[in-house]
């Protein structure tokens, strides 16, 4: 019909709308059937639109109608036309990146052949330009180069050595074509999603590269893909002998060795039979062993970690990893492995570096050479060698000449012990002075460092700063007497005497600091808690391992301590409780040796072209506890062990000595300066019985002095009006003589007191290991107390009251200079109070230990 009906019914108005003419009224009229032919909507009444829908609303609606009606119109046309598969898209737009990257890598490859030419070590060594090492005033102290480079050619490299390297650093050098892609591919997943630093070179190519371009540890991604463009087109330019040697004639081997040769004639021109080699018609490189071989591959990877004068253990490891590489690849057989493995290091006095040349007549070699080595390990051998740094250090020439007079004056005797000492200023944390040995010259082993000596009684600053920290009072009130302490977790038997019997009875803390008394030490510390004590002293700054087992209670440690570490943790006390280091120091918490480095021609590795050291504070003992440990370590100096090192003003320390005289130490610190002393056999733990004009070498004597004279220099060098005495007055009106007591040094400074007497401990070891015991053998001179392992711990009690001097000694193991890997031998002896020094810890055993110690001497 083509019309509208409309219905009205109240207020709602029904329509009905028709548009089929041929429809029958019937049909037109009639409702639709629920569920035929209609939606749910359809059978509800629709709501005639109201005047206000067909304003806003009305106009979205259409709106939105309008943008329906032409997208359906868009997707019409779109069904029309041919589609072009996603696949075959990807497909074109891959090829293209292809194209993009091969079009890349071909440029860079080209634009990178022209370095090719000053790759070569000969011309790398032409074009080298030196670094300086300066003092803290700018002057002169070393040059570093690699003026001990010896270049060979490649038939002059004798196989064995091209296989060891071969065996360890790129064992698919012969197939690879400079890069590897698995390596690659591992160090990239790392790099992006390991969180740590870049990996580093995997191929000898790649690593011959980044050597040659003296490129940092810390490297972008992009500079390495371009070390790996170079190394690729370095392999197809270049035969792979010519690679090795070029690699081989280059790479630093540690200890001031660049190159194969000068590290054979390093390591081995002083040991037989090679003793002799180092000429052009006997080179030492052709005479290595397969062992000595495998020995030099293994420190390419970290001449620092694996250095066989510092870290014999790890490089021992090291090489046989080597050797076990070599026999796996079927570069020697089995019987020449079994040989190998067993065969020796180079002892580390025939270890003979490169000789440093004197700086404005001082001999520096020790702080250099201990320096170089963190510029190294830093910005990379090829760079601090050749790279033209300027690097500042914190040696102070005038202090290092005082340093060394002091030395030189009472250690004359070439014959005689030697000494070692380490200067650091309290604010900074800088090493102002270093003497490492008698001569760096002839003994090139650093024992300011390296040397891990016991520290006998010069370790109970630690046991004194962890009694504090528990609330011990210094007035507390302690038995001196021969003691028996029985481990409860081990059954270890501990047993301590004072030397010669000579107890006080009764003493403060305060008093037991001042004349080292071991028997009311060693209760003390075994009160506290060993753990606790090695915990506080490694965040003073000991970094050895410490024992935790009763002899460390009185210096007797399986491992030793340098004199470093030393005068680095006394400057905590120093300090006011807090560590002090550097943003440039070697380590984290590590005393600070470089103030500045620049290079005018390359930025360094924070992206500037200069880095300045910045202290770092971090407090490990409350200031309180630092005052008070200060005022008792004051005693020491004043009518103590210690009064020889007396200058006439502020001044605390502490003297060590160990079992049978082997070790003497003296730390102390002013107001500006902490000064560590170590005297002895750098060699050997050979006893001084008579050294010191007859008598014993204590840490109140020889140390002391020397730490006396050193000061007083520095006193003088600030313009403070001090006299240095003769040493020969000195040591005649102030010598520490064996049996005086220490009432008659307080009466009089020319008496002896027995400040230094030694004590024996239980041997040292690792604490809570099951069955160990602690032996403690009786030393000379001492009278040696027995127990039984009944034995119990009396402490009777006892006036209170300060009393004549007790023991000062501990136990002293029976090796001298330990390389920090150093492992402990059996049945050592142990420590005894302030003499001796405990050795490592012998095998679990049944029956009791036994320690003596003696009445101190200051």
């Amino acid at each position: 019909m083509g019309q509208n009906d409309r219905h009205s019914t109240g207020t709602h108005t029904f329509e009905a709308t028709s548009t089929d003419a041929s429809a029958p009224p019937a049909a037109r009229s009639a409702p639709p059937l629920p569920g035929v032919g209609s939606r749910a909507r359809d059978r509800r009444p629709r709501r005639s639109p109201s005047p206000r829908a067909s304003g806003l609303g009305g106009l979205l609606a259409g709106t939105r109608l309008t943008w329906r009606v032409k997208w359906h119109a868009w997707r019409a046309r779109r069904a029309g036309r041919p589609r072009v598969k996603r696949g075959r898209l990807f497909a074109i737009v891959a090829a293209l990146l292809v194209l993009g990257g091969i079009s890349f890598v071909f440029g860079m490859f080209m634009a990178l052949a022209s370095d090719l030419p000053a790759l070569e070590d000969e011309q790398r060594f032409n074009d080298a330009s030196n670094s300086v090492l300066l003092d803290d005033q700018g002057h002169t102290l070393a040059v570093l180069s690699q003026h001990n480079q010896i270049l060979l050619r490649a038939s002059q490299i004798p196989r064995i050595v091209k296989d060891a390297v071969i065996s360890i650093e790129d064992k698919r050098f012969y197939t690879n074509e400079g890069i590897d892609l698995r390596s690659m591919l591992r160090a990239a997943v790392h790099d992006v999603f390991g969180g740590g630093g870049l990996q580093g070179a995997s191929t000898i190519e790649e690593q011959f590269v980044k050597n040659a371009l003296a490129a940092q540890s810390h490297r972008t991604i992009f500079e390495k893909l371009k070390e790996a463009a170079l190394a690729f087109h370095l392999d197809h330019r270049w035969s792979k002998e010519k690679i090795l040697m070029e690699y081989l004639n280059t790479i630093y081997f540690g200890n001031g060795a660049y190159g194969v040769e000068a590290a054979a004639r390093t390591y081995f021109a002083h040991v037989a039979p090679h003793i002799g080699c180092g000429t052009l018609k006997r080179l030492c490189v052709s005479e290595l062993s397969p062992a000595e071989a495998a020995m030099l591959a293994g420190i390419i990877q970290s001449p620092t970690d694996y250095n066989p004068i510092t870290h014999p253990i790890a490089c021992r490891e090291r090489r046989n990893l080597v050797l076990a590489q070599m026999l796996a690849q079927h570069y020697i057989d089995s019987h020449v492995y079994q040989e190998s493995i067993s065969a020796p290091l180079p002892p580390p006095q025939d270890i003979e570096p490169p000789r440093e040349q004197l700086a404005e007549g001082v001999d520096a070699g020790y702080f250099t050479s201990w320096v170089s080595q963190q510029v190294i390990a830093k910005y990379g051998a090829t760079r601090a060698f050749d790279g033209g740094l300027r690097i500042e250090t914190t040696l102070n020439l005038p202090l290092q000449r005082a340093a060394e007079r002091a030395v030189s004056t009472y250690m004359s005797n070439p014959a005689g012990p030697t000494a070692a000492l380490v200067a650091i200023e309290n604010a900074t944390g800088d090493v102002r002075a270093m003497v490492g040995g008698r001569n760096y010259e002839t003994h090139p082993f650093n024992i300011a460092t390296e040397g891990e000596r016991q520290p006998g009684s010069a370790f109970k600053a630690f046991d004194l700063a962890a009694a504090l920290m528990d609330g011990i009072s210094p007035s507390s009130v302690w038995p001196s007497k021969m003691k028996v302490f029985r481990n409860p977790k081990t059954g270890e038997v501990f047993v301590v005497h004072n030397d010669e019997g000579a107890y006080t009875g009764t003493n403060t803390l305060t008093g037991a600091t001042t004349v080292s008394d071991n028997s009311i030490y060693a209760e003390v510390g075994i009160k506290v808690g060993t753990a606790r004590i090695a915990a506080i002293a490694h965040r003073m700054g000991i970094t050895t391992p410490i024992s935790t087992n009763y002899a460390m209670t009185i210096g007797g440690l399986s491992t030793g301590v340098t004199p470093l570490d030393m005068a680095h943790a006394y400057e905590t006390i120093a300090h006011g409780g807090q560590r002090v280091s550097g943003t440039l120091a070697a380590a984290p918490g590590a005393p600070v040796a470089i103030q500045e480095v620049s290079d005018r021609s390359r930025a360094l590795p924070n992206g500037r072209h200069r880095e300045v050291n910045r202290p770092i504070f971090r407090r490990v003992l409350p200031a309180s506890i630092a005052a008070t440990e200060t005022s008792m370590l004051q005693t020491v100096i004043e009518h103590g062990t210690g009064v020889n090192a007396a200058i006439g003003q502020f001044a605390a320390g502490k003297t060590g000595t160990t079992n049978n005289y082997v070790d003497a130490w003296f730390v102390g610190f002013d107001h500006k300066y902490t000064v560590a002393v170590w005297v002895g056999y750098p060699e050997s733990a050979k006893p001084m019985p008579t050294q010191y004009n007859g008598t014993p070498v204590y840490g109140g004597t020889y140390p002391a002095l020397i730490w006396k004279a050193f000061m007083l220099a520095a006193l003088q060098s600030e313009g403070q009006n001090v006299q240095i005495p003769s040493p020969g007055t000195e040591a005649a009106s102030q010598a520490v003589v064996s049996g005086a007591s220490e009432a008659q040094s307080s009466a009089a400074t020319n008496a002896a007191p027995r400040g230094e007497r030694k004590a024996q401990g239980g041997a040292s070891g690792s604490a809570g290991s099951e069955g160990q015991r602690e032996a403690t053998p009786a030393h000379e001179g001492g009278q040696a107390g027995q127990s039984t392992p009944g034995a119990t711990q009396q402490t009777p009690k006892a006036p209170a009251g300060q009393s004549a001097p007790a023991g000062e000694g501990t136990p002293s193991p029976s090796s001298g200079i330990k390389a920090r890997a150093r492992e402990p031998s059996q049945g050592e002896g142990a420590p005894p109070a302030e003499h001796s020094t405990p050795p490592a810890a012998p095998e679990a055993s049944a029956g009791p230990s036994q320690a003596t110690g003696g009445a101190s001497a200051p």
